[in-house]
């Protein structure tokens, strides 16, 4: 099916799944690293929000409480930065075009 300007939606829909396999592939390879309480806390999170490991400085053990804040806002942190990535990436694969609901 052509569309005006001559564009084929057949052809388009291949090049749209191609992107989002692209996209699905540079995620699971993403990896984000965030810290917080200066770095006493720090999580590493895949393109996929998985968190991957959590390093916990052993001086910190002693204030459970304020280890579990740190660990919330680190993890939480990771989740931001993966987000800004695949913004980014939308944003660059889609040439700007802003899609409302879309991130």
């Amino acid at each position: 099916m052509k569309l005006p300007g001559g564009m084929n939606l057949q052809q388009m829909m291949k090049q749209a799944q191609k992107m989002q396999e692209q996209m699905a592939k540079e995620m699971d390879e993403l990896r984000v690293e965030a810290s917080a309480g200066g770095g006493i806390i720090s999580v590493q999170m895949s393109g996929n929000k998985e968190v991957l490991s959590i390093k916990i400085d052993p001086e910190a053990a002693s204030d459970v409480e304020m280890l579990q804040d740190l660990i919330v806002a680190a993890v939480n942190e990771a989740g931001r930065k993966v987000d800004e990535v695949v913004q980014s990436k939308l944003g660059n694969a889609l040439g700007g075009l802003r899609i409302p609901g879309l991130m």
